[in-house]
């Protein structure tokens, strides 16, 4: 397997630095949406139903940008590792174009696919 450039790798590191930003971002933000609703909130019925609604939805949301936001730094350590772009599932390389556009990737196309 050929190891990946250093201009990839950068480029891969931008990438993640950027994705980690964003996701930072989102995470606060969601934190915000889901605070408990106060009960001196006076809203109908129907309005704290959708409100607990958005809460659930907000918190699965807020728990999946945790979970990437995990990702992303366990990548951004391993770059440099001489394992990193190789699939964990059958040991090809990942393509470099899946690579850039998510970093976190651990399997390549091929085997994404055949667990589908």
């Amino acid at each position: 397997m050929a190891k990946l450039s250093v201009e990839v790798l950068e480029q891969i590191r931008a990438k993640i630095l950027s994705k980690m930003e964003r996701t930072r971002s989102d995470i606060e933000e969601l934190k915000e949406l889901t605070k408990p609703i106060a009960p001196e909130n006076s809203i109908g019925r129907i309005s704290r139903m959708d409100a607990i609604n958005n809460k659930s939805v907000n918190e699965a949301a807020l728990r999946n940008s945790r979970d990437k936001l995990g990702r992303l730094e366990r990548t951004l350590k391993e770059l440099e590792l001489s394992h990193f772009g190789t699939c964990r599932q059958c040991g090809n390389a990942i393509e470099v174009e899946k690579l850039l556009v998510m970093p976190e990737s651990v399997r390549c196309v091929t085997c994404v696919k055949s667990t589908s």
